[in-house]
């Protein structure tokens, strides 16, 4: 396990450094956003991803299950000078009245969507929850990248091993118990597995849900990695935009859509 899992004030560092370099950039090239604009991130964490959108003075919501994350995030903002424009909501989205919110400019859901069982039902969810011209923005990686089992969270050699969560459950799990993961670990390993999502898969429900693609980018080294390793990103060239092949080497989708 890398030392950004486990130190969080350092993962909240890194979140905010790379959603103010890349995706808000990102998000403004196909919606402008100011200080009159509302924000929602689903499955916010401890709200790294917050920091950036609430330093320009937007008025953001975060939305976290987890009960410790939610109460770290709380401590995290606690002297933040803009602390009044943030909302942390602990709950599931499916149990949020989206009348007890304003409507959205922006939903975004960054290394989120990967883990939730029926993203079908999720993207038909979040239709109320927007403005008429909001877009909702995802940066997730695809399920067959090297790394797109999470396994870089292991805490043996298997952190540092690509693709070998591509194997059938069974034989998946079996290597994660051979190599000393926890029960608990394992449960949450299977759980992606079974969530995964494809490049495909993500163009067809966006499809089946009444929305449009406004923008997408396939990167070929993330731009979490920048910070995390030292690497630039970069975009997979056109031509190399193959499809089901190209989730092998793509590490990283950013796409912004907008209902119909």
């Amino acid at each position: 396990m890398q030392d950004r899992h486990s130190n969080r004030s350092r993962y909240f560092t890194e979140q905010g450094i790379t959603t103010f370099k890349y995706v808000i950039p990102y998000i403004e090239s196909v919606k402008p956003i100011d200080n009159s604009s509302v924000v929602l991130e689903i499955g916010c964490g401890e709200g790294g991803n917050l920091h950036p959108f609430l330093d320009k003075g937007i008025k953001v919501f975060g939305i976290e299950l987890l009960k410790h994350q939610y109460d770290q995030a709380i401590q995290f903002y606690r002297d933040h000078k803009y602390k009044n424009n943030l909302t942390l909501i602990h709950s599931n989205i499916y149990d949020i009245d989206s009348e007890s919110l304003p409507k959205m400019d922006v939903i975004f859901m960054k290394d989120v969507i990967e883990h939730i069982p029926d993203q079908n039902k999720l993207l038909s969810y979040l239709h109320q929850f927007l403005k008429p011209d909001g877009i909702i923005f995802f940066g997730f990686p695809p399920w067959r990248m090297p790394f797109g089992g999470h396994q870089q969270v292991c805490r043996s050699i298997l952190s540092k091993v690509p693709y070998f969560h591509i194997l059938p459950s069974k034989v998946y799990e079996l290597i994660l118990k051979l190599f000393g993961e926890d029960e608990l670990a394992i449960k949450e390993f299977l759980e992606v597995k079974e969530t995964g999502l494809s490049i495909n898969r993500f163009h067809k429900i966006v499809k089946e849900n009444k929305y449009s693609i406004l923008k997408e980018t396939y990167w070929f080294i993330n731009p979490n990695y920048e910070i995390k390793f030292k690497l630039k990103p970069r975009r997979v060239p056109r031509f190399l935009q193959i499809p089901w092949l190209c989730d092998f080497y793509t590490t990283a989708i950013y796409c912004a859509i907008r209902p119909n």
